[in-house]
């Protein structure tokens, strides 16, 4: 009967998504030239250039300057005046294209592996690019992200997609870029617990994590000097995934919240030779020196949440944009969680608030992210060379309020900006006799 019962809830979740599923293709190449007219260009290092052009060929940015574009022989020309342009924003560190629904159905939850050290899955290869939730996160400019696995100590290796493709290798912007650890806490039991059996032994927090430490201390051991044999006579699946970290193609992404556990991974990627990227960093602004020594940046988590201590300051999470910058520690932000990664532009928005400038938040999801995720060479900001990943809004792309985003190129190519909410807009506006204008 539970069999049966599966099997039926499989069919109908698939017919459900097959016929819930938006209309949208991915866009075909550019095929002439763009130039985007008029507009407040921000080039996402910090500069606004009013009045501004942009133009792109062949997916490239060929032009950007103030007031009257060079003329272009057959070029398509998009008059922006009064609407803003950015870089297309970056979010990392996230579960889309892994979870479709969250907490319900397995078939829709490909983020995590059994077993605690993982190094060799690729979560590129799980990646779904024909997710809904992918096309309602366009809307809100964000076009690259870096889909990433959970679950276990080491989780396994993740990648940067741009988010208008057929599948998982056409989306592959930057592949295998780094590795994703969790690292160990010690935390001490709040509850009262019963009295232990006679003769058992019970292990303290702090035991657990230095024996998790110690295991990770031996696995990446092992994989150092597995990485300084030129060819081993017998491969090693997850210590041949691990050789990128030793010679610099790879990045270590660690999840740490509290300044112990930072410093204590920071000192563990130093011993190790690795780079390392602190993601979560709830508690970095006590350790910014030890970040700034190290070149270690961080990747904070949402601002629209709590702190983690009863005693912290309640803005604290929307004032560690801020403290960072003042401090010299490169940071980026990720709207981390299921559904919430269309949220990142708000949640950099907020930070404004609390110290940074307008430009420097943008900055944050666009230059910084690309940064800390080695992409800053072809994305990241509006530069000559650089890909055309950029998007047009009437209003402010950080206010949820004002953000429209109208026009939207990943590469050059004019993406298709409409989504199943739309469409379910639509759908109940005609229903009820209303106007809608999406």
């Amino acid at each position: 009967m539970n069999k049966i019962f599966l099997i039926f809830g499989g069919l109908l979740l698939s017919t459900i998504l097959t016929y819930g599923q938006a209309n949208i293709s991915p866009a075909k190449p550019q095929s002439k030239p763009i130039i985007i007219t008029g507009a407040t260009i921000h080039v996402g290092n910090g500069q606004v250039i009013n009045n501004g052009y942009i133009a792109f060929d062949h997916g490239k940015i060929t032009a950007i300057g103030e007031g009257a574009a060079p003329n272009t022989a057959g070029s398509e020309i998009i008059d922006a005046a009064g609407k803003q342009v950015y870089p297309g924003f970056i979010c990392p560190i996230t579960t889309l294209g892994l979870v479709e629904i969250e907490e319900g159905a397995r078939g829709t939850v490909d983020d995590a592996e059994t077993g605690e050290l993982n190094p060799n899955i690729h979560s590129l290869v799980a990646y779904n690019t024909d997710s809904k939730v992918i096309p309602t996160i366009r809307t809100n400019g964000i076009l690259l992200a870096q889909p990433t696995p959970s679950g276990g100590t080491l989780s396994g290796q993740s990648s940067v997609v741009q988010l208008d493709a057929w599948n998982w290798e056409d989306a592959a912007y930057k592949t295998d870029i780094g590795l994703h650890l969790t690292w160990p806490v010690a935390r001490a039991a709040t509850r009262r617990r019963g009295a232990p059996m006679p003769g058992a032994t019970q292990e303290t927090p702090a035991e657990r994590a230095q024996k998790a430490i110690g295991a990770i201390e031996n696995l990446f051991t092992e994989a150092k000097a597995y990485a300084e044999i030129g060819r081993p006579t017998v491969s090693n699946l997850r210590l041949e995934a691990m050789k990128g970290l030793f010679n610099g193609s790879k990045k270590l992404f660690v999840n740490a919240d509290g300044a112990k556990e930072i410093v204590q991974a920071v000192a563990f990627a130093k011993r190790m030779g690795i780079s390392a990227v602190v993601v979560g960093g709830n508690e970095s602004y006590l350790v910014t020196d030890v970040l700034r020594e190290n070149n270690v940046p961080v990747i904070l988590k949402e601002t629209q949440r709590l702190p983690d201590r009863e005693e912290d300051d309640v803005y604290l999470p929307y004032k560690l944009p801020k403290i960072l910058q003042d401090a010299g520690v490169l940071y980026g932000l990720t709207g981390i969680g299921f559904w919430r990664q269309r949220n990142l532009p708000f949640e950099a928005g907020e930070a404004v608030g609390y110290g940074l400038t307008k430009e420097q938040a943008v900055s944050m999801i666009t230059q910084n992210n690309a940064k800390i995720l080695g992409i800053d060479k072809t994305t990241g900001t509006l530069e000559t060379g650089k890909d055309a990943n950029l998007f047009i809004s009437k209003g402010d792309a950080l206010d949820m309020i004002t953000i429209d985003v109208d026009a939207a190129f990943i590469q050059g190519r004019n993406i298709n900006l409409d989504n199943l909410h739309k469409q379910l807009y639509r759908k109940f506006s005609g229903k009820y006799g209303l106007k809608a204008n999406l």
